[in-house]
């Protein structure tokens, strides 16, 4: 597959605070990233350098684009949703689509317009008028009506109720993505998310702490649940995290043959938001 994204060194500094440090990131065509971190981790800061929206040290291209030189042009190749949609809220949703037809060369305003006749974003309804949740519904309708290689997430769902949030990913993946797009997600909804992702991106500190595909997970972690006598023994097994549960301890591994852990009680791979836990946890142990 080819790379869509390439980043080496990236690094972006506010006064005191290294929000992004000496990143390197590669993503191929067809990936589905989930970026996951604490407030504060450099999450946004990585993504807006990506976009060419904030000076960065290091290079870094998208679709073979360098985003600092050709802002421009990566715009017509690349879509990005925030938590706070920007959309001018003075204008009816008909007018809005006609803006955007007019600026945009790769807009196909027919099909968003089906994607809204889905919905309750009604055409003469002025953008100030929308719930939060049609909002987000209308932005992800313009951001699919556009032949974009690369959709950029940064907690879209931020605000929306359950119902909302698993519309929204059931409509992104079945009316846009397909093995030639890429998406990334930044989201602490993990849980929300987790089934749909190919790649995660564990970010503390603005570092990448860890960059995995989703498919070694059952190889390389391994979540053991034990209670009674057996737990020193697990505990004594060189591992990366632990939690109480119910009448024992849910631990952690990492590297550690599943076989010898089934003896001492269940095993099973871990959530994604347990190993994060675990991993930022650890790397906030080591600094």
């Amino acid at each position: 597959m080819s790379q869509v994204i390439e980043a080496r060194d990236l690094s972006r500094r506010f006064d005191q605070v290294q929000a992004v440090d000496k990143v390197d990131l590669s993503l191929s065509a067809g990936s589905v990233l989930g970026l996951i971190g604490p407030n504060g981790a450099g999450k946004t800061t990585l993504l807006r350098a990506l976009l060419g929206l904030t000076d960065c040290d290091g290079e870094v291209s998208v679709l073979g684009i360098d985003p600092r030189r050709d802002h421009a042009r990566l715009m017509q190749q690349v879509c990005f949703i925030a938590d706070t949609a920007v959309l001018p809220r003075w204008m009816t949703v008909r007018q809005l689509l006609d803006y955007v037809s007019g600026i945009h060369p790769r807009f196909q305003r027919r099909q968003a317009e089906q994607f809204l006749a889905t919905t309750e974003v009604g055409a003469k309804r002025k953008v100030r008028e929308l719930s939060k949740g049609m909002t987000v519904q209308l932005h992800l309708a313009l951001v699919m009506a556009v032949d974009a290689k690369v959709l950029i997430l940064d907690e879209p769902t931020l605000g929306l109720d359950l119902l909302f949030r698993k519309r929204f990913y059931e409509q992104l993946l079945n009316d846009y993505f397909d093995d030639e797009r890429t998406i990334i997600i930044s989201t602490h909804q993990v849980e929300e998310v987790q089934h749909i992702l190919t790649e995660v991106v564990f970010m503390d500190r603005g570092r990448l702490i860890m960059h995995k595909p989703m498919s070694s997970f059952d190889e390389e972690f391994a979540e053991l649940h034990v209670v009674g006598e057996a737990t020193a023994r697990a505990e004594a097994i060189p591992h990366i995290g632990s939690r109480t549960i119910l009448g024992g301890k849910a631990i952690l591994y990492e590297g550690v043959d599943r076989s010898l852990l089934e003896s001492l009680g269940e095993v099973r791979t871990p959530s994604v938001s347990d190993l994060f836990v675990a991993k930022i946890e650890g790397a906030q142990n080591h600094v």
